[in-house]
């Protein structure tokens, strides 16, 4: 993902939903080494929320939207976990007695839990829009089951064994998708509106239609290649089609921490990770070997310290996002930054994570 060179001339911009507040006096020092540095050569611009406190630097306010990108797969599991309180669905019901037209039978073994937790061993997504396939490629639009039918059709080989191995998946959420569509009689949209965006009044968090392009103002201009990529699809849909703000994403990461949306019982599975191995490939943030998703849909992160914290990240075009939290909530934190393309900005968000959680 590449943003045009961002020039010298923009200034450290602050702002805060209480106030303005500068990123110099008011942020730990691990964040505001990272602000004070940017713009740089990995990340055009970030905005960042600690402990309900925001700042921003670069051409992006604190209160700025943002496509939250797979952080959209916490609020998926967590609608759910709600339908399993409400015995409608059973967690380890095989997800094929709900969805029988989107699962193939070679999958009849994987149940809802390991759609939840990563270990169900559905086949790699088949490539969606991207840049190889020209200018205007981030405008296409890929419906849920078309993705799953042809992920289904491209995959080789026997799957593996369901619950044997934790592999990060975006076809899970899909299916999850499909399946709280099935099971209300409503929209995905709609049990997401009704379920979590109204009651927790996040005023500016919504799930676009495939053919909405546009996000609420005021947001950064992001790119890639050149290209002005901000008017985007939101295809990914249950999986990663959010639109949000840091204090929206803040209140809806304090009130699941504090069981305002699950009971006691579906509480425990959103930090329920699976005692399996982690695969290779969860190595961006699942350092190790061990499984680190958690049936809720949460990260779990082992800070320098050695405590754990708990959240998602996500990425969409011009875009890489996150929250995390210490499970007592503590301390919180969270972040959007768009990266250049020029280098890895995972440094940059490993201080901000660490900084923010640590203090």
């Amino acid at each position: 993902m590449r943003t045009p060179r961002a020039t010298a001339a923009l200034a450290l911009a602050t702002a805060v939903a209480i106030g303005a507040v500068s990123p110099a006096t008011a942020a730990p020092s691990g964040v505001r080494d990272v602000l004070d540095r940017l713009p740089d050569d990995v990340v055009a611009g970030a905005l960042v929320r600690w402990d309900g406190v925001g700042a921003a630097a670069g051409p992006v306010t604190a209160d700025a939207h943002f496509r939250i990108g797979s952080v959209t797969k916490v609020f998926t599991n967590t609608l759910v976990l709600q339908l399993v309180a409400e015995h409608r669905v059973d967690v380890d019901a095989p997800a094929r007695s709900y969805v029988p037209d989107v699962v193939p039978p070679a999958y009849h073994g994987v149940t809802v839990r390991h759609l939840l937790n990563h270990t169900s061993g559905l086949p790699k997504p088949a490539a969606g829009p991207g840049p190889a396939d020209g200018p205007g490629w981030w405008r296409v639009a890929v419906a849920p089951r078309d993705a799953l039918r042809d992920s289904f059709a491209a995959a080789t080989g026997t799957p593996p064994a369901p619950g044997s191995e934790q592999q990060y998946n975006g076809l899970n959420s899909l299916v999850l998708g499909l399946l709280v569509e099935q099971v209300t009689g409503h929209s995905f949209t709609h049990e997401l509106r009704h379920r979590i965006i109204r009651p927790l009044r996040l005023r500016h968090t919504s799930l676009p239609s495939a053919d909405d392009l546009e996000i609420p103002s005021p947001h950064a201009r992001v790119h890639v290649d050149g290209y002005d990529v901000t008017e985007q699809s939101p295809y990914p849909w249950a999986e990663g089609g959010i639109i949000s703000t840091a204090a929206d994403l803040d209140r809806f990461l304090v009130a699941l921490f504090r069981g305002r949306l699950l009971p006691p019982a579906q509480q425990q599975l959103l930090f329920d990770v699976p005692n399996v191995p982690g695969a290779a490939t969860n190595t961006r943030y699942c350092f190790g070997t061990e499984a680190c998703y958690s049936a809720g849909g949460l990260m779990r992160y082992r800070l320098a310290n050695g405590e754990h914290a708990w959240g998602k990240t996500g990425s969409r075009p011009g875009l890489d996002n996150g929250f995390f939290a210490t499970r007592d909530l503590r301390h919180r934190v969270v972040y959007s930054l768009n990266p250049t393309g020029r280098g890895s900005d995972l440094g940059h968000v490993v201080a901000i994570v660490s900084a923010g959680l640590t203090g």
